[in-house]
């Protein structure tokens, strides 16, 4: 079984994830294998995008490649295409490594991955939108105008998804206080064993 983890902007899905590992399934984190395919690709983005997307140390600067091209939609199809296809290679090598085991795949643009069309089902992780603009300031510490933009950016986000043939599991992750953190971890837990159990995977 190939499980999808996906969801809005600081929504939570990365603390979903560790649920699941915890639950024993391996987890690929996409995002992260994402540096790999930069790293991997360096060359033909310096080409692109230009050599000052170099660090002195032979990496990429993440937050200078994002300037140039978020919100850029000609960039950013320039990004992906460069991107996308080493992530995909890197993501179905992961895939078969696993030798036929349940595993969940982690991405946050999980509907352009090559393996979309063969997920079981999908986890859609959500929280409301102060919750997440409080949490992605405190993350990411950007300025409102570019958080705003990051969110508007996802208008049609569960669209994408509630369009494909898997079957969608809504978890909303409403903790932003420690204190709120707390009250709703053993819901979040519940509701993934619940999931757990309806996909044939819990007893």
């Amino acid at each position: 079984m190939l499980i999808g983890l996906t969801g809005t902007y600081c929504a939570g899905k990365n603390y979903l994830a560790a649920l699941l590992k915890q639950r024993g399934l391996p987890v690929l984190d996409v995002d992260k294998l994402g540096y790999t395919a930069l790293d991997a690709e360096k060359e033909a983005l310096a080409v692109r995008f230009g050599g000052d997307i170099m660090r002195p140390d032979g990496t990429v600067d993440r937050r200078l490649l994002g300037e140039k091209v978020f919100g850029k939609s000609e960039e950013l199809a320039a990004l992906e295409a460069i991107v996308h296809p080493a992530a995909n290679r890197l993501t179905e090598e992961w895939i078969e490594s696993m030798k036929g085991k349940t595993c969940v795949i982690n991405a946050a643009l999980l509907h352009r991955s090559s393996v979309f069309g063969r997920l079981d089902c999908i986890i859609l992780v959500g929280a409301p939108f102060l919750t997440r603009l409080l949490r992605a300031r405190r993350r990411d510490a950007l300025p409102w105008s570019a958080l705003f933009k990051r969110f508007a950016s996802q208008k049609d986000f569960t669209t994408q998804y509630l369009a494909g043939k898997a079957d969608i599991y809504r978890v909303e992750n409403h903790g932003f206080s420690a204190a709120a953190f707390r009250r709703s971890r053993a819901k979040l837990e519940r509701r993934i064993d619940a999931i757990l159990f309806q996909v044939g995977l819990r007893q």
